[in-house]
């Protein structure tokens, strides 16, 4: 439905698929995929095409009243985690190496999940399962979400450099709601004393319960002097650690240098393709039949 409202509004507009997405901008696959109905939209993409294509709001508002993620199945080790989201009051994390899953693009998730299964299916029904936590905490009034990045979550490359800018400039998206606080623990800030592994600490309306993975595993703690002596280090950690404000400054810094590094590598692209011609043309010059040359005669 949300597909077919957004390809009216394109149409009515005079707006092919390609001009939509160079606008927003992003890929004409997404525009192609949400209008078939075969990709879940994020809500910034709503209020986009809202902008756009002069709805009034329409696209924000119904992308507001739909149950993107009606059936979903989380693995089974993972499906308490997945429970504790739905009634957590708030939620602080600190991650490292990977972006935290709440924070992902469905672009960023499918590559992870992609490394793991080669099955198209099984990869998209985990990336819903994955995005359908998601919207409580990026809705209006969401519980508190605080998360302290490891700055090797913002270097490790996932995918591509375009992947990796979308998923910084979500990053400094979401962390504007009043709700959400993003912070980056920078690699060469020396004295900061951080979690040994990642690490979640969820506030649920009458307990507490510290939060870590192993490799498929969910490990699961409520032992009130645990979640003290872990809750004290992540305290420390915020309060040594560059502000949101700050923070946000590194993320901007970062999704410019991947940018960067995808112009350099269409650059590169060009020019390897320029010398491949080249080579290309020399050799088929130099297999060329040759005639002798006709020398006048004296």
């Amino acid at each position: 439905m949300f597909g077919e409202v957004v390809r009216h509004f394109r149409e009515a507009a005079g707006l092919t698929q390609e001009e939509l997405s160079n606008k927003i901008p992003c890929d004409r696959s997404q525009v192609a995929r949400v209008e078939a109905g075969t990709r879940v939209p994020q809500e910034s993409f709503a209020k986009q095409c809202d902008e756009l294509l002069r709805t009034g709001g329409v696209l924000l508002r119904l992308w507001g009243r739909i149950d993107w993620y009606p059936e979903v199945q989380h693995p089974d080790w993972f499906e308490r985690r997945a429970e504790m989201d739905a009634e957590a009051v708030a939620l602080r994390e600190y991650q490292e190496q990977v972006i935290p899953g709440l924070l992902q693009t469905p672009d960023y998730a499918r590559v992870l999940f992609s490394r793991r299964s080669a099955d198209s299916d099984e990869v998209e029904s985990r990336v819903r399962a994955r995005l359908s936590r998601q919207p409580r905490f990026l809705a209006e009034g969401g519980p508190l979400y605080v998360a302290v990045l490891d700055e090797s979550c913002l270097r490790n490359a996932v995918g591509s450099a375009d992947i990796m800018r979308d998923q910084c400039a979500h990053l400094l998206s979401v962390g504007q709601r009043s709700n959400i606080r993003i912070q980056v623990a920078p690699a060469d800030l020396f004295g900061l004393v951080r979690p040994l592994s990642s690490v979640s600490l969820i506030e649920l309306a009458d307990e507490r319960w510290v939060y870590s993975e192993s490799l498929d595993r969910g490990h699961f703690n409520n032992d009130p002097a645990a979640y003290v002596r872990h809750s004290q280090t992540y305290d420390v950690l915020r309060a040594d650690a560059p502000s949101a404000r700050e923070s946000a400054a590194l993320i901007s810094d970062v999704m410019e240098g991947y940018g960067q590094h995808g112009q350099a590598r269409t650059q590169r692209g060009d020019l390897d393709q320029e010398q491949l011609q080249r080579r290309q043309r020399r050799q088929l010059h130099r297999s060329s039949p040759r005639y002798p040359r006709r020398h006048p005669r004296p």
